[in-house]
Parts: structure tokens; C-alpha cells; sequence
């Protein structure tokens, strides 16, 4: 979505209760309530891969009064809509917009208290890769929680799900969702990328007719 066109597309769509949904996951796994990997730190610096519009951590500032967010994203049009969005909310000292590629993250390994993502993975040619980088940039004990579209088993499911969640959109947007939906991965696959990383399968569940959830803490060195 690197066209201004298609980010308008985007953040026009009515994504309130995916992003409310998410952000009420995250919260109720208690891995924000845990406070910092560093004690010393005043607030959890939480990093956002492939953030769009930044409308996710803007629900999770009004929601956890606690935590620092830098929210990247690798299309500028994108990030240009997420300024004015960080502004209208009102969280620009907490949310630090940044221009990055997700599947080569420009961060130190181990910097980040928490790593999150909604949506992102699925975009990608090579999914494992955006995981390895989120998985590498997470501090021990930190927490990566991922949530992202489950691919249906055939295109008259994925049909009744644009039906379904999708009515009142344009055409176009419902056929973004058609796209990405055939484009997801499914809970086998996800679970097989996460593997070599030593992500346990059970930490990577269905969580709606439409989505899987990776929640998990890294180990301590």
C-alpha cells in the first residue's frame, strides 16, 4: 500500500473493532502488566511492525497509560495518514513514528519490551523472515504478541466471510480483504515458521472466524 490512493483506501475502512479487539487480546494476557524488562525504565517501550495508519497504538495509548510506542511501517503514504491520526489523538508523546522495512528491522537486537504487529505478516513473500526480525528485536522476557488473518480452507469461505464482515465496504476494500485473506497463512503454517525460533505451538491459536494469535514471553538468556 505504497500509493497515497490505497493508504486513504485503508484508513477510510471501519477497522474499530479489529483494532479494539486486538488491543483488549493484548491486554487481557497480562504481558503488559508485567512493567518493563528494565527496572529502571519508566514505561514499556513497545515496537509496532507494519503499524499502517497507527490506529492500533493510538486504541492502545487511550487504553494502557503505561507504555512508549514506536510504530513503523515501510510505505510513507501510510505514515504521512498516521501523523495526522498520532496528532487528532493526541499521542504524540508517546507514539514515535518510524520509516522502516519490517523484514530487515534498523534496531539492535534485544531492544524492544515488547514487539507487537495486526495484519502484517501475510503481506510479506517470506512471513518467516518479519518474524524472525520481531522475534530478534524483543528483549528476554520480553513479550511478541502477532495477530494476523487466517487463510479459509476454500474461496467460497473466504467469500462468506467479505459477506460477512465486509457488506458495507467499497468494492475495492472488500477486495483488499478478499486478497489478504487468500494470501493468509493457516494455524499449521504459522506454528511451523515459529518453530526453529523456539515458539511453542500452543503459544499460536485461532482467536475468530478470521484470525490467529502468536502471544508469547521470550526466554530469559
Amino acid at each position: 500500500m505504497n500509493s497515497p490512493a490505497e493508504a486513504w483506501d485503508y484508513n477510510g475502512m471501519d477497522h474499530s473493532a479489529v483494532n479494539a479487539a486486538f488491543v483488549e487480546e493484548l491486554l487481557a494476557t497480562g504481558l503488559l502488566d508485567t512493567g518493563p524488562v528494565d527496572p529502571q525504565a519508566d514505561d514499556s517501550v513497545v515496537l509496532d511492525v507494519g503499524t499502517g495508519t497507527a490506529l492500533i497504538p493510538i486504541e492502545l495509548c487511550r487504553r494502557f497509560r503505561s507504555c512508549r510506542i514506536v510504530a513503523c511501517d515501510a510505505a510513507a503514504s501510510m505514515l504521512e495518514l498516521a501523523k495526522i491520526n498520532v496528532a487528532i489523538g493526541q499521542c504524540e508523546s508517546r507514539i514515535q513514528l518510524h520509516h522502516g522495512d519490517g523484514k530487515e528491522l534498523a534496531f539492535d537486537d534485544d531492544l524492544f519490551d515488547g514487539v507487537m504487529s495486526n495484519s502484517w505478516l501475510h503481506h510479506l513473500p517470506e512471513p518467516v523472515v518479519g518474524l524472525s526480525q520481531m522475534w530478534r528485536v524483543c528483549k528476554p522476557r520480553g513479550w511478541l504478541f502477532s495477530r494476523d488473518l487466517l487463510r479459509p480452507e476454500s474461496a467460497s469461505q473466504v467469500e462468506q466471510l467479505v459477506q460477512l464482515h465486509a457488506p458495507h465496504e467499497s468494492l475495492d476494500s472488500q477486495q483488499l480483504f478478499r486478497q489478504s485473506l487468500h494470501a493468509a497463512l493457516t494455524l499449521g503454517e504459522v506454528r511451523n515458521m515459529a518453530a526453529p525460533l523456539g515458539i511453542a505451538a500452543e503459544a499460536i491459536q485461532a482467536t475468530s472466524d478470521r484470525h490467529w494469535t502468536l502471544s508469547v514471553r521470550k526466554p530469559a538468556v
